[in-house]
């Protein structure tokens, strides 16, 4: 027979590596998580980490246990929603990566000719001596 004590720490630890495992290896949410509300999460589990280490060097172990298993649990959530996803679609808060207008054979256009014009402007505007040529 094992003591209650050492039962509860056991039951505690399959608990939160099971939430951990789940967070990790669960589909993704269907729906991104804004990361301001990700940073707060994360925050906050650092915070009940802090806590928890000062009711660990008071000698508080059932509560510095609990504060602990809470951040991991705030933790494993914060992992669970990271991987979410719009399928591409922005929800306003992040700017969306602009794409030049494919050709008609589906490669983007790039006009060398304007590029070449704009390097040799930059190029006359530096203040250097020119390297020998031949």
């Amino acid at each position: 027979m094992m003591s209650p004590t050492f039962a509860w720490k056991l039951v505690l630890t399959v608990v939160l590596a099971g939430g951990i495992l789940i967070s990790t290896r669960a589909s993704a949410p269907r729906r991104t998580t804004p990361g301001a509300d990700l940073r707060c999460l994360v925050f906050s589990a650092l915070l009940l980490y802090a806590v928890g280490l000062g009711a660990s060097l008071s000698h508080h172990g059932v509560l510095a246990a609990g504060l602990y298993a809470t951040g991991i649990v705030a933790s494993a959530l914060a992992v669970w929603l990271s991987r979410g996803s719009d399928s591409g679609l922005s929800d306003g808060n992040e700017p969306a990566a602009e794409q030049p207008p494919p050709d008609p054979d589906g490669v983007p256009r790039f006009d060398w000719d304007a590029f070449e014009r704009q390097f040799r402007i930059y190029d006359r505007r530096r203040d250097r001596p020119r390297a020998p040529v031949g």
